[in-house]
């Protein structure tokens, strides 16, 4: 069985930044989707994260076309063959990003990018991230968080029992521990699941999180589910409206009912 998808993305600048370092990629004859938060001086944010998206949907138009195609790595034998696909193509951008960023160190040093990927194959839809943008799950009126953010916060909720108030207040809330381009190699957390009819995919940057509550987010989806360009303008307008202290990139993908 195969899936039928709509899909909707935008990215906006918000009301604090100068320029917009996040970027995203839809491209649906391959069924890949991806959200991209870049980081570092001179604008050199928003070349890792065009360079993660770029370099992902390059890798994953390949393997279509070349079943034979000799991947840059190896296979992890605890991933089926989509997950390594969608491992290798993140692992690939994280060396490119890693490689321009040694290679022209005045322009390009502490150069990074988070990166959020969903792809459909068959009756299965697979995630791929590194770092803390998000995705979300809209299933019979719940949203779920599908992703783990890579972030010190994180961290200290695992370790530590906070309270509300503690999450709120905590100082570094966007230090992130796993990023594109910091290192030569990294780790990316892939999954799967097979979806249901109606289920409504959300891969988003920290600028929309961090601006909205989870439920508020679920309750402009429920009220836009019908229109996808309107649910993801809805999403960044009311960002904006919170604040816009950071780009905000939304992209949905919504799993169409027979």
């Amino acid at each position: 069985m195969s899936i039928k998808l709509r899909y909707a993305g935008s990215t906006d600048v918000g009301r604090k930044r100068g320029h917009n370092e996040d970027n995203l990629c839809l491209l649906p004859e391959q069924n890949l989707y991806l959200v991209a938060d870049g980081m570092g001086g001179h604008a050199s944010g928003e070349v890792a994260s065009q360079l993660a998206v770029e370099t992902v949907a390059e890798f994953f138009e390949e393997t279509a076309d070349d079943a034979e195609m000799t991947w840059p790595y190896k296979m992890d034998k605890d991933l089926n063959y989509e997950e390594n696909r969608l491992a290798a193509g993140i692992k690939l951008a994280n060396l490119r990003i890693f490689e321009q960023a040694k290679g022209d160190p005045a322009s390009h040093h502490g150069m990074g990018t988070t990166v959020v990927s969903s792809f459909v194959s068959g009756d299965v839809i697979y995630f791929g991230h590194v770092g803390d943008s998000r995705i979300y799950r809209l299933r019979e009126d719940e949203l779920t968080q599908v992703t783990e953010d890579h972030s010190l916060l994180n961290d200290y909720i695992k370790m530590k029992d906070l309270t509300e108030e503690e999450i709120e207040n905590f100082p570094h809330k966007n230090v992130i521990v796993r990023a594109l381009g910091m290192k030569e190699t990294v780790q990316v957390d892939v999954n799967h699941e097979k979806p249901e009819p109606g289920d409504v995919y959300l891969l988003c940057s920290d600028g929309l999180t961090d601006m909205l509550k989870d439920k508020d987010i679920l309750e402009i989806m429920l009220d836009e589910r019908d229109d996808l360009e309107a649910c993801v303008q809805r999403l960044i307008d009311q960002a904006n409206e919170n604040g816009g202290k950071d780009n905000i990139t939304v992209v949905l993908v919504e799993v169409v009912k027979a």
